[in-house]
């Protein structure tokens, strides 16, 4: 049987009284506690250090965060190598962000693999949706990438854009929500 973490990072909606839930805080209540040793370091290798505690995994000393970096988990985040992170950015990521090689996020920029019904009775549950971003692409500042999607490779994403849905490799979107506003050549 699977865990109330495998479980999300299959898809599956989980109800905010389901009785594994409780894991679910204890995980955010030592994330927190891990950022905020991350958030007032002083080093880019520190945070590297910290992050990849919160991630449970080894991030490629390529890759460059600058905090502050919020996310509620952090053990459901893959990030590549050449990946750079901008100050502000806030990752939910219950069901699941992969950050794949070479990709840039500008500063405050959010990615939430985490929604909700709209139904007012079944709005306490959790409805998670992997987020997908593609080798270098670039996340412009302030943008919002919505559950489900998938930033293709070498796609471009303007500066305050909603992302609602899937991105083309080797095209820039802005707006919202975000649509396509020119095909790049690759």
């Amino acid at each position: 049987m699977k865990n109330i973490f495998e479980r999300m990072l299959s898809g599956e909606a989980v109800p905010m009284d389901d009785p594994e839930y409780g894991q679910i805080r204890e995980a955010v209540n030592k994330t927190l506690e891990i950022s905020v040793k991350m958030n007032a370091a002083t080093h880019v290798d520190e945070v590297r250090k910290y992050l990849s505690q919160i991630l449970g995994a080894e991030i490629d000393e390529s890759t460059t965060i600058f905090p502050p970096f919020h996310t509620n988990i952090g053990r459901n985040i893959s990030l590549g190598k050449n990946v750079f992170i901008n100050h502000g950015c806030s990752f939910l990521d219950l069901g699941g962000i992969t950050i794949e090689d070479g990709v840039m996020i500008a500063p405050r920029v959010n990615i939430s693999s985490e929604n909700h019904p709209v139904e007012i009775e079944k709005r306490n549950t959790l409805v998670p949706k992997a987020v997908t971003i593609k080798k270098n692409a670039w996340i412009g500042a302030n943008a919002t990438i919505l559950p489900g999607v998938t930033i293709g490779e070498n796609a471009v994403v303007a500066a305050g854009a909603v992302v609602t849905k899937d991105v083309e490799p080797n095209s820039l979107v802005g707006g919202v929500p975000a649509k396509l506003l020119k095909k790049l050549v690759p």
